[in-house]
């Protein structure tokens, strides 16, 4: 048991949820799904936050699922925590390059470092490259293609119509 330097044992002892300990987890329950993880953090305070795709999209079950497959695997008697399981959200940043391959075919919001946006159609996407189909805005501005090195790309996101 530990105790503080006047030998009382402490009120209150945190411990600390591993990052790492989380995304074997998660790692594991998502071994050979077409699932993947996009974003995970855990606070200091043990609130786990984990943001998944996938290939076909998540649902809600899927969300469940995972969820229950890592709590089975944590003791909320050595290790009080919170957890959060989501669906990477439509209006979040695609982040992943399994996330653009996904989306090709769809309209996406560009922004450079240099802060310049451009909109258009995904047409291609791996780790080094992007490239958008950008409509033709008047006689001026004819249809053209873009490719942008990833490197060079602050964030893609895809551009919701109503």
């Amino acid at each position: 048991m530990h105790r503080n330097r006047r030998g009382r044992k402490p009120l209150f002892l945190l411990v600390m949820i591993e990052k790492i300990k989380i995304l074997e987890l998660v790692n594991q329950a998502l071994e050979g799904t077409d699932k993947f993880l996009v974003n995970l953090k855990v606070t200091p305070d043990n609130r786990i936050y984990v943001d998944i795709d996938g290939d076909n999209g998540i649902t809600v079950d899927d969300c469940i699922e995972l969820s229950r497959a890592i709590e089975s695997q944590l003791d909320r008697d050595v290790e009080d925590f919170a957890l959060d399981v989501s669906s990477a959200g439509a209006d979040q940043p695609l982040k992943l390059t399994r996330q653009l391959v996904k989306n090709i075919g769809r309209d996406v919001e560009v922004l450079a470092l240099d802060g310049e946006k451009t909109e258009g159609t995904l047409t291609a996407a791996d780790e080094e490259r992007l490239t958008l189909h950008v409509p033709a805005k008047g006689k001026k501005n004819p249809a053209h293609d873009v490719e942008m090195a990833r490197r060079d790309v602050k964030s893609v996101r895809v551009v919701i119509k109503f």
